[in-house]
């Protein structure tokens, strides 16, 4: 059913995902590289491809290096990120650089392909356990400027629309939230937007970026007082 690529040099993780792609996604084929010169090669060889997954330890790309270079070079191929590294602001500037997911190597076997379902079915997915930790906040002033901005923005957000950008951050889709919240999805439509143009955000993972910048159980917290 889908084609997919791993870029990691651990053979037994690359032999895990195996099993769980041949278990859960009948008729899918993974194919392997153990470096991101290898996963290069292969993409141009195989135009097919439904999703890369990329480990952010290669040995000859460490970070979100191998990521950027990605997107330059093959910007029509959707790139999800597996690694053992779940800092959150690693996972939010995977996102802005691009990637459609970030997926931990310590994920369950059954969220995992759960995990690669939502994403091959064209939705963004990002670990939740992750997204639910307050951000840092910075010392510096640039950093202070840059909370207090957002802080004003969430501000603006009624408590629905909170409620809604904090489902967003894990990751959930229109339909999911609105059955979360037993709300119509064409609402959920409605406050998505205007979370878009409260915090002026140019796209839903903007948004995801922009929240990632402070703790909306904060917000939340403060209107129930």
């Amino acid at each position: 059913m889908y084609s997919l690529l791993v870029a990691d040099d651990h053979p037994l993780f690359r032999d895990a995902l195996q099993t769980v792609i041949s278990g859960g996604l009948a008729g899918s084929q993974l194919l392997e590289a153990e470096s991101l010169a290898d996963a290069m090669t292969l993409i141009e060889a195989h135009t097919e491809l439904d999703l890369l997954l990329l480990d952010l330890s290669l040995p000859d790309a460490e970070g979100l290096e191998g990521l950027t270079k990605l997107r330059e070079t093959f910007p029509w191929l959707p790139v999800a990120i597996v690694s053992a590294h779940q800092e959150r602001q690693l996972v939010l500037d995977a996102i802005t650089l691009g990637a459609v997911g970030y997926i931990p190597k310590s994920t369950p076997r059954e969220r995992l392909l759960a995990a690669l379902t939502q994403i091959l079915e064209g939705q963004l997915y990002l670990p939740p356990d992750v997204m639910r930790r307050p951000a840092p906040r910075a010392s510096s002033s640039p950093s202070v400027t840059t909370t207090s901005s957002t802080s004003e923005r969430l501000a603006r957000l009624t408590d629905k629309q909170l409620e809604v950008l904090a489902c967003m951050t894990t990751g959930m889709s229109n339909k999911h939230i609105a059955r979360e919240m037993l709300i119509a999805e064409t609402t959920v439509k409605t406050h998505v937007s205007a979370i878009l143009r409260k915090l002026n955000a140019t796209s839903r993972v903007h948004a995801i970026v922009i929240a990632g910048e402070e703790d909306l159980s904060f917000y939340r917290a403060n209107r129930t007082r």
